[in-house]
Order: structure tokens, then C-alpha cells, then sequence
């Protein structure tokens, strides 16, 4: 009995770190890209940069309130273990 306890809460908390960690990895992959493509459009277009650079900050800001939301949950799912 106690031992099933303790599988399940060392499972829910390795199942959280993994989870937190591609998270982040995919947070950083997306701004990432995000900040590549920009520079590219703005080395394009640079009568453009104001625009591209407004909306590259716009969506970089959604992707870190994504991370930071699975990083919660994450960290919940650990607690609940």
C-alpha cells in the first residue's frame, strides 16, 4: 500500500519535471523561430521593421504566457502527487 503511495507520487513528479522541461524547450524553439523570421522580414523590408518588430513582440509575449501556464501546471500536477 505505502509503497504504490510512493510510485505514484514519484511518478507524478517525474512526469511533471519532463513536462516542465519540453515546455520550456518548446518555448524557446518558438521565440527562437519567432526572432529568426523577424530578423529576416526586417533584412527584407526594412521601411517594415516597426511593424514586424511590434508584432514579433506581441506573439513572443503569448508564447512566454503559454510556457509559463504549462510550467504551472506542471508544477501542480507535482504538488497533487
Amino acid at each position: 500500500m505505502l509503497l504504490s503511495i510512493l510510485m505514484d507520487m514519484s511518478l507524478a513528479i517525474m512526469g511533471a519535471g519532463i513536462g516542465s522541461g519540453l515546455v520550456a524547450i518548446g518555448a524557446g524553439l518558438g521565440i527562437g523561430r519567432i526572432g529568426g523570421s523577424a530578423m529576416e522580414a526586417m533584412a527584407r523590408q526594412p521601411e517594415a521593421a516597426g511593424r514586424v518588430q511590434t508584432a514579433m513582440l506581441v506573439i513572443a509575449a503569448l508564447i512566454e504566457v503559454i510556457a509559463l501556464f504549462g510550467v504551472v501546471v506542471c508544477f501542480l500536477i507535482s504538488l497533487k502527487g
